[in-house]
């Protein structure tokens, strides 16, 4: 009983070394497609700003460049690890906002249809935001070392 212990406790351990890794290729790829689709926006404003008005969304215009913005300077902060949780938060919020005027039908069957849920397109940007809101970014972030280095001060 005490291997079978030692070896739960020593394959745990090497997990925990392997979380601020994961958490790096999260950010770092998601933060890539982050900034990717708010370029995309940025550089077709006006036909973001005709499907925002499609959607009914207030001041399509103005909220299409916001969008855009938030996507694309968001990406970028949330891959370096820089405001990650708070750039995260505004992420993730844009991202339900997303699902909920593009996606409603798939928002509201997060529990009685899963998987229509998942297949959704905001879903993996939705859940990358998600993770690094309530993980942090890890210890290979920038907010980790902005932090040590005002803790040596």
């Amino acid at each position: 009983m005490q291997a079978i212990t030692r070896a739960y406790h020593f394959v745990v351990k090497i997990l925990n070394y392997l979380q601020s890794p994961l958490l790096l290729a999260i950010r770092l790829y998601w933060g890539w497609q982050f900034a990717q689709s708010g370029w995309g926006k940025l550089h077709r404003l006006p036909q973001v700003a005709e499907f925002f008005t499609s959607l009914n969304l207030p001041a399509p215009h103005f909220t299409a460049l916001m969008v855009a913005l938030v996507e694309f300077v968001g990406g970028i902060l949330f891959a370096l690890g820089f405001g990650c949780r708070i750039v995260a938060l505004i992420l993730f919020v844009n991202m339900t906002v997303a699902y909920w005027t593009a996606d409603h039908e798939a928002f509201g069957q997060i529990f009685s249809s899963p998987d229509k849920f998942a297949a959704a397109d905001p879903y993996t940007f939705w859940f990358a935001a998600l993770i690094i809101l309530i993980m942090g970014p890890g210890y290979l972030a920038v907010d980790t070392l902005l932090r040590r280095r005002s803790a040596s001060r």
